[in-house]
């Protein structure tokens, strides 16, 4: 919960959790299915599809499960190619790698930071199969303009809403924007279990043979719950255990009811931050872009060309302002091996810096860190 002591140290980060988590895991424990893929799995993947704007939900181990298994029901193979927006967390282009597939890097706009489409057409050879667009740290994308590149392609399109509940494009909601899509609920995130993730369609099929997967391969024992029988399940197809527990879904269960004011305690952090940083040249703000609604799952300012990001955030460190990194420029990751440049997004991911963003600030916090980063971008410039 909140710091109370305003002098203290302020986290970049921290979960909104209480006695209704307490209360709905105690509700599970009663139950006696605390494993995976339970009766509490199967609401929160109802309440969350509804969140979603979708017709179904699958819940999963985390968001790179969920990719994995998006990709997999969607025939990703060893030799195809997906375009990916660079500007994510790398879980992104190794669930490409864990299909088999080559991940290719699209450079990003430079206000909100997903995917340009042109980058993205640009990136599209004979091989590729697929468009993975990231709604960085909440934020979707172009996903019209996603939509009609992929169709003309004949691609396919998946939203990584990692950061993205709440959000929503030209009125429709993060999730349903494209023919998969993928959330977490890791600790930094808008609603979190500490881990845990999501996927879903509208396409049941797909969704249906993701959920076969993600028991290794065979339907989940609540489907023989009851049964007068002994149905003994077959083996035909390579699964794996990306099974989200019932535990970790009773606090999401919680965390949903909580998810209005949630959203809206970081929305005015972030008007806050907007506010008292809005004239300071040193620093850029992070944009909403009129026809989108941020969930400000994270507030990422650039620092102009010049500063020291890393004496920046040691000073900030020093002052009891916690701060860190953007995310990752995916293409300059030695592990996926390419020399296709990204020059936004390597540039980007050169001065960004993320700074206090939780549902429990304070406005007596937001002030200090506005504060404490004008003095310190000053002193270092």
């Amino acid at each position: 919960m909140s710091d109370s002591n305003a002098q203290g140290p302020i986290a970049l980060g921290q979960p909104t959790v209480g006695e209704a988590e307490l209360a709905a895991v105690a509700s599970v424990f009663e139950s006696g299915w605390l494993s995976g893929a339970g009766p509490t799995c199967r609401a929160f993947e109802e309440r969350f599809a509804a969140v979603a704007g979708t017709g179904n939900a699958l819940a999963t181990s985390n968001c790179g499960t969920a990719l994995h298994l998006a990709l997999l029901t969607l025939g990703v193979k060893p030799g195809d190619e997906v375009v990916v927006g660079d500007y994510t967390f790398p879980a992104t282009g190794h669930s490409v790698l864990w299909t088999g597939a080559r991940p290719v890097f699209a450079d990003i706009r430079p206000d909100i930071w997903s995917a340009d489409p042109a980058a993205v057409e640009a990136a599209i050879t004979p091989r590729t199969v697929g468009i993975v667009a990231v709604d960085v740290f909440g934020q979707p994308g172009d996903f019209d303009e996603y939509r009609a590149i992929a169709d003309r392609h004949g691609l396919f399109l998946v939203e990584d809403a990692a950061c993205s509940a709440g959000a929503s494009y030209r009125g429709r909601p993060a999730g349903s924007l494209a023919d998969a899509a993928t959330f977490s609920f890791h600790g930094r995130k808008g609603i979190t279990a500490g881990e845990g993730g999501a996927l879903v369609s509208d396409d049941a099929e797909l969704v249906a043979k993701a959920r076969k997967l993600h028991t290794y391969g065979i339907e989940p024992a609540i489907n023989r719950e009851g049964s007068r029988e002994l149905p003994v399940p077959s083996f035909d197809e390579l699964g794996y255990n990306y099974r989200m527990s019932d535990v970790a879904a009773a606090i999401m269960l919680a965390q949903l009811d909580r998810l209005p004011s949630l959203l809206a305690n970081r929305r005015r952090a972030a008007e806050g931050y907007a506010e008292l940083l809005g004239d300071l040249e040193l620093v850029g703000l992070p944009v909403e872009l009129p026809d989108r609604v941020h969930p400000w799952q994270s507030y990422v300012v650039t620092l102009a060309p010049g500063l020291d990001r890393g004496e920046v955030a040691l000073r900030l460190r020093e002052r009891g302002v916690q701060c860190n990194f953007g995310t990752y420029a995916s293409h300059l990751q030695p592990l996926y091996g390419t020399t296709a440049p990204c020059p936004v997004s390597a540039d980007l991911f050169g001065r960004h810096l993320a700074i206090p963003m939780h549902a429990n600030l304070t406005d007596d916090q937001v002030e200090r860190v506005a504060k404490t980063l004008r003095e310190v971008v000053t002193e270092v410039a």
